[in-house]
C-alpha cells in the first residue's frame, strides 16, 4: 500500500513539473542585459501613458528636441509595488504631468517605436526627487539608490 502512495505522489509530482515547466513565463532581466550604464539620459517632458504592470512599470513621456519635434520614451521603473513604497503613485503620475527622469538608455539605441531608458529618478513639479530604478540588477551605483551599499 505504502508503495502506491509513493508511486502516486512520484507520477503526481512529474505531472506538476510538467505543468509548471509548460507555463508561459515573463523574464525578469538585469539592467546590464538591456541598459547601458555608460549612456545616461536626463529627460523632461509630460507623461503621455503609465504602465502600472509587473515586473516593471513603464513611464510614457514625450521629449521636446532642440529642432522643436518630439520623441518618445518609454522609461523602465522598478515594479508597481517598489515604486508605491517609495512614494511614486498612479495619482502623482498623471497624463500632461510633466517629470524630468534621470536616467540609461537601452543598449541598442533604437528608438522604434519609442526609444527606452532605465529610469534612475523622476523629479516630480514641485521639486520632489524619488529613487524610480531597479535595485541590485547590476545598475550603476551612482548615489540615487538608497539601498546603495556606500
Amino acid at each position: 500500500m505504502r508503495k502506491k502512495f509513493l508511486i502516486a505522489g512520484a507520477v503526481a509530482a512529474g505531472f506538476g513539473g510538467l505543468l509548471i515547466g509548460a507555463a508561459p513565463s515573463v523574464a525578469h532581466h538585469a539592467f546590464a542585459a538591456e541598459f547601458d550604464g555608460n549612456r545616461p539620459v536626463n529627460l523632461t517632458g509630460p507623461v503621455t501613458k503609465v504602465e502600472w504592470i509587473n515586473p516593471h512599470a513603464w513611464i510614457h513621456i514625450d521629449v521636446k528636441n532642440p529642432d522643436g519635434t518630439t520623441t518618445g520614451w518609454m522609461v523602465e521603473g522598478g515594479t508597481p509595488n517598489t515604486l508605491l513604497r517609495r512614494g511614486i503613485t498612479k495619482d502623482s503620475l498623471q497624463i500632461g504631468t510633466v517629470i524630468v527622469v534621470r536616467g540609461y538608455q537601452s543598449k541598442d539605441g533604437l528608438c522604434k517605436p519609442k526609444c527606452r531608458a532605465n529610469g534612475r529618478d523622476v523629479t516630480f513639479p514641485d521639486g520632489r526627487k524619488l529613487f524610480m530604478g531597479s535595485s541590485g540588477t547590476g545598475a550603476p551605483q551612482d548615489g540615487s539608490d538608497p539601498e546603495d551599499k556606500k
